[in-house]
């Protein structure tokens, strides 16, 4: 079935958002005016907004029935799927709060934040129910029933307020426990309302689920298109991983509204540069996770110009409800400007820049970013010393008002445009994902062998943990790796190790982070070093090991060396996969690198399979295969053996 067509004529209203009504309520009324039209896709399947509706309706009448209440928490453990996006409007319909969990998280990790939000229940899927830990929470597995539905009964929507919660999302937390933001409807719909004049966001539009649902820009994703009647294509988490087929399916499927994070986005324009997968549609992209480096946006602008589509920069924090400032950005932004540079405030916000005394700095000072206005999250789920620390009262707005001390540091510019200059604690963002170091360096210190550590970010953007151990104990790079892998997010997990025999202190007993060595990546690993111009190898391996260097930025590698244990991440994976394709000229599944991960299992692979023509078409059984191989490598990967 191909997609409905939607004129401009059919999207009276659509684009318009009340900030005074729940999620699900605007959702409904889109519903109503255009049934027909397709909500979501994913591979071959996709639902229509009459289908996505009475779905979610029946899911949320048993919900309501289990004893779902205005406020209550649910929790989500699902795969990417349409399944998914039922499940969270469910919970939302049955006037509950949902709360993701990633099943790429580590069972620690997961066990946490169910036993720090205490949810009613957890929905997942069959496939997923041994990964949700038992922690005396009802956990639902069997959903297939919604399927069914057929014309479900008028759902009894529980009276309840714009005030109430609509999810909490957690973020990495500096004392190593995660901290999980209460965002209400009206902190989302407010977002929704406030920047329409800027994107007019309506039902011809198309946009992609790129990112994890438990990361806060899945909420400008999924309710910024499902509340504007657009069409949401859910992207198979292995292509989110592999730019040249994300570019595919750009392309493809006539994206117009392309949300990524910087890092992302850098990977897609070399994808793009060397595209054959046809012309793309996309008419906005905006930015958000991390800093943007303006100057890197420059082949693109080479390619694409910059009016259409247009790229904008926006600022943001999962406490002040996905996104903060507005800024577009230029072609004459990508040839002289070396800032990052942020904008304004969305018109419902505002932006102040003060000094550790609260106090307004001047023009061209720097100062730390505190957020003001009806963005601001209720706070943290049972976090009542940290909100009384980071959510104070508003100077500025009085009453009731709450002010939200980021962390940021920035300086507003002469002409009003704000400066973004970093953070001020042992905070850092790698990928778009927020990460408190002491987190890390607290879930090391549980090791019993671990005497102390220190995880700093390199100038490449890799996380690299420092440590020392006890006297008279084995713990080495490989252990204390496995061990994290197994208490963190493979995001948080570091790339580097280097054991050091005592850690660098200043006069005043305190860290030297610049005295610490610098770090290295690949040799201490290598099982057979090589050099791509020795004859240690085959060709092919040389050439891989020539990649891996480049990628990686090491002297030596080895043919048994696992890329992911000498500095390699998902990020640097996706540029082995561009470059390897371009040396060897073929077409190589970005699944195939997940799944073979040293030199010698790589090369031998490729040498026994022969090149294939890929068929664009993504079929279900193409997603499928696709899921089962990553999630096989995940779980590789979180019981510490990758290879």
């Amino acid at each position: 079935m191909e997609p409905h067509a939607i004129t401009h004529d059919e999207t009276t209203a659509a684009g318009t958002f009340a900030s005074g009504l729940s999620l699900d309520a605007i959702f409904a009324g889109v519903a109503l005016r255009q049934p027909d039209a397709v909500a979501v896709g994913f591979a071959e399947r996709h639902l229509t907004y009459r289908e996505l509706d009475r779905e979610a309706a029946a899911l949320a009448a048993r919900l309501i029935e289990a004893g779902v209440r205005p406020g209550t928490l649910v929790a989500l453990c699902f795969e990417r799927s349409l399944a998914m996006i039922v499940a969270m409007l469910a919970v939302l319909k049955a006037g509950g709060a949902y709360l993701p969990l990633d099943p790429a998280y580590p069972a620690e990790r997961l066990a946490f934040i169910l036993d720090d939000a205490k949810p009613l229940l957890v929905l997942t899927e069959p496939a997923l129910r041994a990964r949700v830990p038992e922690r005396g929470v009802r956990i639902v597995a069997d959903l297939s029933d919604i399927e069914d539905a057929g014309s479900a009964a008028q759902l009894q929507t529980p009276a309840r307020s714009p005030d109430d919660p609509a999810y909490v999302i957690y973020t990495s937390g500096s004392t190593g426990m995660p901290k999980g933001v209460l965002v209400s409807h009206r902190n989302v719909m407010r977002l929704l309302t406030a920047t329409d004049p800027w994107f007019g966001f309506d039902a011809t539009d198309v946009w992609t689920m790129f990112h994890s649902y438990a990361f806060d820009f899945s909420v400008w994703e999924i309710w910024g298109c499902l509340l504007s009647g657009g069409r949401l294509v859910i992207v198979p988490q292995i292509v989110s991983r592999s730019p040249h087929d994300f570019r595919a399916l750009l392309a493809r499927e006539r994206v117009t509204v392309l949300n990524q994070t910087p890092t992302a986005f850098y990977q897609l324009i070399q994808a793009d540069e060397a595209a054959d997968t046809g012309p793309l549609a996309l008419r906005t992209v905006i930015f958000g996770g991390e800093a943007l480096r303006f100057a890197k946006l420059r082949p693109w602008f080479d390619k694409h110009g910059d009016r259409r589509p247009q790229l904008v920069n926006m600022y943001g924090i999962t406490e002040t409800t996905v996104h903060v400032s507005y800024r577009p950005v230029s072609a004459a932004d990508a040839a002289q400007e070396t800032r990052s540079l942020i904008g304004q405030p969305i018109p419902d916000l505002d932006i102040h820049i003060l000094d550790d005394e609260l106090r307004p700095v001047a023009p061209g000072e720097a100062g730390e970013i505190c957020v003001g206005g009806a963005g601001v999250a209720k706070g943290y789920l049972n976090r009542p010393a940290l909100n009384a620390e980071r959510f104070i009262p508003d100077p500025f707005r009085g009453g009731d008002a709450r002010l939200y001390r980021s962390g940021d540091i920035a300086r507003r510019l002469a002409d009003g445009d704000i400066e973004y200059l970093g953070r001020r604690d042992n905070q850092v963002k790698i990928h778009g994902f927020r990460i408190e170091l002491g987190e890390i360096e607290a879930a090391a210190a549980q090791h019993p062998d671990l005497r102390d550590c220190a995880v700093i970010a390199d100038d490449h953007e890799r996380l690299v943990c420092y440590f020392t151990a006890k006297t008279g104990t084995a713990l080495d790079s490989a252990g204390l790796r496995a061990f994290l892998r197994q208490r963190l997010p493979s995001h948080m997990v570091p790339q580097g190790f280097l054991l050091i025999e005592t850690m660098p202190l200043t006069v005043n007993g305190k860290l030297d982070r610049g005295a610490l060595p610098s770090p290295t990546f690949g040799e201490a690993a290598s099982v057979t070093p090589i050099d791509p111009r020795g004859e240690a190898a085959s060709d092919l391996e040389r050439q891989i090991a020539g990649i891996w260097q480049a990628v990686l930025n090491t002297g030596r590698v080895g043919l048994g060396d696992n890329f992911f244990d000498i500095g390699g991440d998902s990020v640097l994976l996706a540029q082995v996969h561009a470059r390897l394709r371009r040396l060897l000229d073929r077409d190589i599944a970005m699944v195939d690198l997940f799944a073979f991960t040293t030199i010698r299992s790589l090369a031998r692979h490729l040498n026994s399979t022969a090149p294939q023509t890929r068929d664009e078409s993504a079929t279900r059984q193409q997603a499928l295969r696709q899921r089962d191989a990553f999630q096989r490598f995940r779980d590789r990967r979180q019981s510490g053996n990758p290879a």
